[in-house]
């Protein structure tokens, strides 16, 4: 029976928030293509609209989780606030419930029990790399098991559930390239930002430490005096603090006194432009889920060195062939040394960059939307 044959179906996706990044990015797709599949769509986040990075498509329908009085929203209230989210639930009546991003899989999960919702939920990074609370962990524990789905990015998170018993039953979707990248605001020229004659080594996430953003920029500082033709690119970082932190203080700091030769542009709605106006990009995270910015680079062509980081690198880059992996060894060591062969091996850069794009068929939406769309109709 296809999709138009159906009585319409009812869905609600939760995430935190829309704010830029990979699992924000992510929620809006799934939301689209159940949109288009002929599902009646409601996004429900924690935090209002004033946080949005991205739009919201036409005909998605968006809530925002209910709020507790100031004075009573803190953590021995938080049932309270799982009460609220219940009632919710039981007012909207969705046929399925996706949970999107840990915190709020597992609040879905709990305040779901005992309704009739086919329940989804959805790890967004790799679990172990990032610890929880002990209370986090125990209402986990309680909580995923519960999921009728874990729709998870690669087979090692999948793997990592069933282990720890928190899984009943898995399934694994790659992440999809939309091409062309998609132009959003802000806008920011390239060329007004790097100076003229300069080649772009490309980094991009707002996480220093998750992205690895320290142990490259002291790698590329090292070698700077080797390679004046050269600036590093980090988008996603500026002089705004980050949980108290200016990330982009320390990281000029790292770089020492020819910081100009390390950019900082904060977030730019245009990557894409951001991606033919360099000859590198680096992905030299401590942790992915299935990185988009590795995704979306390799489809522009980019020549791409990744660390192999648990999970998501080694699924996009087959070393030698496509790209550079470096091992998450040399990686916490010095990553001076694959990035110094990254820089000299011109020929290198140009085979991977040629290679690199066949990520553009592998990840089409064309081919995933219809895998996803059939696993939440078989709900």
């Amino acid at each position: 029976m296809t999709a138009a044959a159906h009585p319409r179906r009812s869905a609600l996706l939760f995430i935190d928030s829309l704010k830029i990044g990979g699992a924000e990015r992510v929620t809006l797709q799934w939301a689209e293509w159940l949109s288009k599949g002929g599902w009646s769509v409601t996004l429900l986040t924690s935090k209002s609209a004033s946080h949005d990075f991205y739009p919201v498509p036409a005909g998605l329908r968006r809530v925002q989780e209910p709020a507790l009085p100031g004075l009573l929203n803190r953590a021995l209230f938080w049932p309270l606030k799982l009460l609220r989210l219940r009632k919710l639930l039981q007012r909207e009546q969705p046929a399925l419930l996706i949970g999107m991003t840990t915190l709020p899989s597992i609040k879905l999960a709990l305040a779901s029990i005992g309704l009739s919702s086919r329940l989804v939920l959805s790890e967004r990074n790799y679990p172990p790399a990032r610890p929880l609370a002990w209370r986090w962990r125990l209402l986990r524990r309680l909580a995923y098991p519960r999921a009728h789905l874990h729709l998870v990015q690669t087979q090692g998170i999948a793997q990592w559930l069933h282990q720890r018993g928190l899984a009943r039953r898995t399934a694994v979707l790659a992440n999809a390239i939309v091409w062309p990248i998609p132009r959003l605001a802000p806008w920011l020229n390239p060329e007004r930002s790097v100076p003229p004659g300069q080649k772009v080594i490309l980094a991009v996430g707002t996480k220093l430490h998750q992205k690895g953003f320290d142990r490259l920029v002291a790698a590329f500082a090292r070698l700077q005096a080797d390679f004046p033709d050269w600036s590093l690119v980090i988008l996603g970082i500026d002089d705004a603090p980050y949980r108290g932190v200016n990330q982009a203080a320390r990281l000029r700091q790292l770089m020492g006194t020819e910081s100009s030769r390390l950019i900082l542009p904060g977030n730019v709605g245009n990557v894409g432009d951001w991606y033919k106006a360099s000859a590198l990009f680096v992905l030299s995270s401590r942790f992915e889920g299935y990185p988009n910015v590795l995704l979306e680079a390799m489809a522009s062509g980019l020549p791409c060195l990744a660390v192999d980081c648990p999970t998501g690198p080694s699924d996009l880059i087959d070393p030698g062939l496509n790209g550079w992996l470096v091992s998450e060894q040399v990686a916490s060591t010095d990553m001076e040394q694959p990035l110094r062969q990254a820089l000299e091996d011109t020929a290198a850069r140009v085979a991977f960059a040629s290679k690199a794009q066949a990520v553009r068929q592998r990840n089409a939406p064309e081919s995933l939307r219809p895998v996803f769309l059939d696993l939440m109709g078989s709900l």
